[in-house]
């Protein structure tokens, strides 16, 4: 069993909580689906937002979808004036017997411009 690391990021519509939760829960089910996890495989979440993204914690949405005992933290992203607006971002890191070479990682909705190599 190895731990790999998984990124992914989603962009939401407006500075909204509904908004900001369904999308963040929208990004951990993906990530889970994609890779075959259950939430006892996450070691830790690691959730930033930009800067115009002060509504809700992204947290919140993987507590909700049953991350209760799995370590979660929030941070603002860097205000880099040219960034895509909008983005909650998301670091996760697991244990698998994936390889690295198969992790799927995972862009929706208009983050998918921030990685056009990897976005699925």
């Amino acid at each position: 069993m190895a731990v790999r690391a998984i990124r992914g990021a989603v962009q939401v519509d407006a500075d909204e909580r509904d908004q900001v939760v369904e999308a963040t829960a929208e990004l951990v089910s993906e990530v889970m689906r994609r890779n075959g996890l259950e939430p006892d495989d996450v070691i830790s979440v690691l959730f930033t937002a930009t800067p115009d993204l002060t509504s809700e914690f992204p947290a919140l949405a993987a507590r909700r979808i049953g991350f209760s005992d799995v370590p979660l933290m929030c941070a603002a992203e860097i205000d880099v004036p040219h960034a895509l607006p909008r983005v909650v971002r998301l670091m996760a890191h697991v244990a698998t017997d994936r390889p690295r070479s198969h992790i799927q990682h995972v862009y929706l909705r208009g983050a998918q411009a921030l990685r056009l190599d990897i976005a699925q």
